[in-house]
Order: C-alpha cells, then sequence, then structure tokens
C-alpha cells in the first residue's frame, strides 16, 4: 500500500506511543517487531536507525524516529484526523510537544533513574533546571487547561499524556490531581486502548 507506514517497535517501549499515535490517525500502518539486542542493532535496522533504538517509521520513502516527531509527523501526514493544531493553538502545541520530550524526559531520567538531582549552581547549566521545576510547570498548565492546547485533543497530547500516563504508573511522576485527571481522560480514548490491547497481547506472548 502506498501511504501504508512500518512501525519498527517492541511492545516493551516508547514504540508504544507511536502505535497510539497511529490508532489516533487511523493511518494504513504494519509493525515490525524487534527485539532488543540483535534486531535492534542488526545492520538492516541500524540502516534505518543508526541509534539501534525504537521506535521508527518509515512512511513514503522517509524514515522518522523519535516520538515527539513522530506524532507531530503523523498529526500533518494524514490531516483527516485533526489531530495537527490550529494556528492559534501552534504555540501551546509545540512548546509542551518540546517540553515533554527535553525537559520532562530528561529530569525524569536524572532525578528517578540515575539518582542525580543538580545542585543550585548545577540547576542554571541543565536545561530542566530541577525535577520539582518541571512538575510544577507542566502541573500548572493542566490547572487551568483539559488538553495541551486547551479544549482539543491533539497529537500532542498523545506523546505528553503517553509521559504523564507512564510516570504515574511507575512513580516517577507525583500523583498531583492534575497529572491524574489528565492521564484519565487521554487514556479513555478508544485509539489509546486499541493500542494497548495490542502490544499488550503482543508483550504477552513474548
Amino acid at each position: 500500500m502506498q501511504d501504508e507506514v512500518i512501525l519498527y517497535t517492541n511492545p516493551q517501549s516508547r514504540g508504544r506511543i507511536a502505535r497510539w499515535m497511529l490508532e489516533e490517525v487511523g493511518a494504513p500502518y504494519r509493525a515490525e517487531i524487534l527485539e532488543y539486542g540483535a534486531s535492534m542493532k542488526a545492520p538492516a535496522y541500524l540502516k534505518i536507525n543508526p541509534m539501534g533504538k525504537v521506535p521508527a517509521i518509515v512512511h513514503r520513502n522517509q524514515v522518522v524516529t523519535e516520538g515527539a516527531a513522530i506524532c507531530a509527523y503523523l498529526a500533518e501526514a494524514f490531516p483527516q484526523a485533526g489531530l495537527a493544531p490550529a494556528p492559534d493553538e501552534r504555540a501551546s502545541y509545540y512548546r509542551w510537544l518540546i517540553f515533554a520530550a527535553g525537559p520532562l524526559e530528561a529530569a525524569i531520567t536524572d532525578f528517578k533513574t540515575l539518582g542525580v538531582e543538580p545542585d543550585a549552581q548545577k540547576q542554571m547549566t541543565v536545561g530542566y533546571g530541577s525535577y520539582a521545576a518541571v512538575l510544577d510547570n507542566l502541573s500548572s498548565w493542566f490547572m487551568g487547561h483539559t488538553y495541551v492546547t486547551g479544549e482539543r485533543f491533539t497529537a500532542a497530547d498523545v506523546y505528553v499524556g503517553a509521559h504523564i500516563n507512564w510516570g504515574l504508573q511507575f512513580g516517577t511522576i507525583e500523583k498531583r490531581i492534575e497529572f491524574i485527571d489528565y492521564a484519565q481522560r487521554v487514556t479513555a480514548r478508544d485509539a489509546h486502548r486499541r493500542a494497548m490491547e495490542k502490544d499488550d497481547a503482543l508483550e504477552a506472548t513474548a
């Protein structure tokens, strides 16, 4: 199929974000499941993503890697889904999409995974400042907004929502009411349910 998307993923990876987005836009796609180790580092896959990481997609002979980029790309490639930002939504759409990919993920990785908390001096040099500042900034947004751009669900909510939902599940994000309510809204979507069921089934047979 000319418009088919090939998704390279693993059910125990950030590839779940890409599958959720594919389900949201209704794109025709097939999933290539890669195992950690040999198949992700195999020469054939390294030609697609030299990092040897998932997810990656191939669409119309173009390669897209990185979860945030995949979400943004698919929203534009399949505009009929209505998940790309309107002109007056672009500022908050790109702001929080990149915030989740940069400061949020970096702060969680450093503070929760590596056990590193920059001191006051180093907080001036790291892009996120501190873990607490990142969570305060993000939660304050959802005190006054239903979704990333306001009252409408967009592709940015797939990416931001996945990070917040995982963080709540695995204890890397504080259980603040703003995060809990937001996660419940985005994960109640049919596309999220379909995507999770497919990856859960793969995980169960692994």
